[in-house]
């Protein structure tokens, strides 16, 4: 009796125990909560900005919006075919130049490992090369009936999204129709879908970095870094898809069509802009307009995207408008998430430009009651427009076909390139193309002076860097008194139409320094007692932490796009890339308008600034291009957007730090460089995908800074210091604020 009654005191001893420990770390966190909340600026109390964290999107699509606009009222304009000629040679020049350069034709080397039998038909299996090395599996669909020594009309079909490439089962019931119907129909892997994955893990037979979208946005993104696109390496295979048509003699060389749905109308659009060879078009649930893009899903992955696009005056109708008056036809659907009333304006506005050649029966557009999906009216229109325009008259009813089982439409022996015949990828050929800019980057650098003023210029240019024409005073939002300082919370307007709420954090013993300190996480993440900030301000700085547009208070919003990679919605950079800007130069603005309003405190003589991790580079070209900030300390930075281009694997939280196009003109170090002999503290430096390194490991990414500066006579002016985890920095900062 004894025994059981202290085991049950025992066990309420333990649950109490536990009841204590959870109310205590409920506590805990409902005090971190607390003073997180205590520091909000705008948020809850402030409804005039309710929508704050989607205000960067906001930002990013007003200002597409309007360039459009500017386009649009040019186009309207146009009364003459002259008008629209001129126009068309003027966006086929533009397409090329912001696609990126292609490569130079090299032997296709196509090699046919197997033919499959099937009802009225025969399955050619072909590898060919786009460029050396880079393998693209196809298949080419032939038809029975077709006589010896005869030529047949080809439709090159183009893939959506499925991961499965052609094979997906509506796509090949449109190529089955196609060849019953007496048309050659050729079908290529888009990179990074069906035997093509540039990611492929054996071990589950899936992506490492996620689906087509994935695998076309994480390279893409290295692309766009080396001023490329993603877009080019996809255009090509098909530009190269038709240099082997031409190359088989049963393939009529003036009737070559092109066709694909979604990620396949993408492509099909691009191909048939750019490839004067393709006579008749039909992209299918892709082409609606920019505005309307924007308006509604936003941009999407990085084949959809060229560089610079929208800022370089294109828009989606220009896609058909410069291949006029060869055969265009729109399929479309009423619901499709590509938005259906920016596919009605830009028929409207494609019309034109037929109406003017007096070739309208080339154009038209066909729309069903659907979401974005293949439906058998459109499927018609599309069969009738390839029997009228390829000059292969029969009938257009959609039939249904023998489904193909997936060894019929296997072209390697493993079912995946990467495991069966290893060769370039996206990354491998893109990496060659960053050690060329590399290399001219340090070719440059033999000319110091020079490069650098080079190097101001461009970072300006690409970065979109906009200098802040006005500084606005600040909305004052409240007070918090600490032992020793004070907390005061402000906004500041932005560079459009969106705030900067921040902190002031003020010692009652200010020493007449300000320090601008960023964080990944926002103004509250080193706020706390005891945190990072406090130190300063216990030293005497004057402490203003912001949360800059898209964090903290201000982001990261609902916009996750259909690029969305460990946490990072790659399409919110594309939306800044379109417009020839960069979320690095935006921000790097509104550093600099801080920075601004600090020195409008007359008791302010110095200011300083403190960038964590992918908040480096922001800091870097904010004080590069702002020489009030007199020096700079970069904690835990990653040391290049080369490390970034080179790295198999990068880390996706970088990526809103990237210059689009930086490394045709500069890299990080050479901001950094441009900063002697200001005082500059590197500590904890990383490669692109995160990983601490020893500075000497670095080389050639930092011995450009230290040249600089040993040239300069301010070698005491640099520190690269390596860090250990979770080291506190107090004696490199007090070292660096000497």
């Amino acid at each position: 009796m004894k025994n059981r009654l202290c085991r049950k005191i025992n066990g309420y001893s333990i649950v109490f125990k536990f009841l204590f420990s959870l109310t205590l770390v409920i506590s805990i966190s409902i005090n971190i909560m607390n003073a997180q909340n205590e520091l909000d600026v705008i948020r809850n109390n402030w409804l005039q900005y309710n929508d704050a964290p989607n205000a960067f999107y906001h930002h990013l699509a007003s200002h597409a919006i309007n360039i459009l606009k500017e386009r649009n009222d040019a186009i309207s304009g146009f009364n003459t075919l002259s008008d629209w000629q001129q126009r068309q040679k003027w966006v086929k020049k533009t397409l090329l130049d912001i696609v990126g350069s292609f490569p130079e034709k090299t032997p296709l080397n196509a090699k046919i490992p197997r033919i499959i039998q099937k009802d009225g038909y025969r399955i050619e299996h072909i590898i060919y090369e786009s460029q050396p090395e880079f393998y693209v599996t196809s298949s080419m669909f032939i038809p029975n009936e077709l006589k010896k020594g005869s030529r047949a009309p080809v439709v090159i079909y183009c893939s959506g999204h499925a991961e499965e490439g052609y094979r997906s089962a509506i796509y090949l019931h449109i190529i089955v129709n196609l060849v019953k119907k007496g048309f050659i129909v050729f079908a290529f892997d888009p990179v990074g879908q069906g035997e093509r994955l540039e990611y492929f893990d054996p071990k589950t037979g899936k992506s490492i970095v996620g689906g087509p979208t994935a695998e076309h946005s994480y390279p893409g993104a290295q692309a766009f870094i080396t001023g490329s696109s993603q877009a080019r390496y996809m255009i090509w295979d098909g530009i190269r898809a038709v240099d082997y048509l031409l190359t088989r003699k049963e393939v009529d060389p003036v009737r070559i069509g092109i066709t694909g749905r979604s990620g396949g109308g993408t492509q099909s659009a691009y191909i048939a802009a750019i490839d004067d060879r393709i006579y008749a078009a039909a992209p299918e649930n892709y082409l609606t307009n920019f505005t309307r893009l924007l308006q509604t899903i936003g941009p999407q992955d990085a084949e959809q995207n060229l560089f610079n696009a929208i800022f370089r005056g294109i828009d989606h109708a220009d896609f058909l408008e410069v291949r006029a008056p060869k055969p265009a036809l729109m399929i479309t659907t009423s619901r499709d998430m590509f938005n259906i009333q920016g596919a009605l304006e830009t028929e409207k506005e494609v019309a034109r430009v037929y109406k003017a050649y007096g070739k309208e029966d080339n154009f038209s557009r066909v729309e069903d009651d659907a979401p974005h999906a293949s439906t058998k009216k459109n499927r018609e229109a599309m069969y009738a427009f390839f029997r009228k325009h390829l000059n292969n008259p029969g009938n257009s009813n959609d039939e249904e076909t023998m489904l193909l089982v997936p060894e019929d439409v296997q072209v390697t022996n493993t079912g995946q390139l990467s495991t069966s015949l290893v060769g370039e990828t996206v990354f491998s050929l893109n990496r060659k193309d960053t050690e060329k800019l590399v290399n001219n980057l340090q070719v440059s650098r033999g000319d110091q002076a020079k490069h650098l003023t080079e190097v101001m210029n461009s970072a300006k240019k690409l970065s979109g860097y906009r200098e802040p024409s006005e500084i606005g005073e600040p909305v004052f939002t409240g007070r918090i008194q600490r032992d020793g300082y004070m907390i005061e919370k402000y906004f500041a307007k932005g560079e459009g139409d969106y705030v900067i709420p921040y902190l002031l954090m003020k010692p009652d013993k200010p020493n007449s320094k300000a320090l601008i300190y960023l964080h990944p996480s926002g103004k509250s993440a080193e706020a706390f007692i005891g945190g990072e900030i406090e130190w300063f301000v216990r030293n005497g700085f004057t402490v203003l932490a912001p949360d800059i547009i898209g964090v903290g208070e201000m982001g990261p919003g609902i916009y996750k796009g259909d690029a969305y990679i460990a946490g990072i919605s790659h399409n919110l950079w594309y939306a800044s890339m379109l417009i020839g800007r960069s979320i690095v130069g935006i921000r790097a603005g509104d550093i600099v308008r801080l920075a601004g309003l600090l020195k409008k405190n007359s008791e302010t003589t110095e200011v300083y600034g403190i960038a964590r991790k992918e908040m480096a580079p922001v800091m870097l070209h904010a004080v590069a291009f702002d020489r009030s900030i007199t020096r700079i300390a970069l904690i835990e930075p990653y040391v290049s957007y080369q490390s970034i281009a080179m790295n198999r694997f990068y880390d996706s939280k970088f990526v809103y730090s990237i210059v689009p196009g930086a490394l045709t003109a500069y890299d990080l170090p050479d901001l950094a460089a441009c900063l002697a002999p200001r005082k500059l503290l590197l500590t904890g430096v990383t490669d692109g995908n995160g990983k601490s390194l020893d500075p000497e490991i670095l080389g050639k990414d930092l011995d450009f800074i230290k040249t600089t500066y040993q040239d300069k006579n301010a070698s005491g002016q640099l520190d690269i210091v390596s860090m250990k985890p979770n080291e506190k920095l107090d004696t490199y900062f007090m070292e660096w604020i000497k």
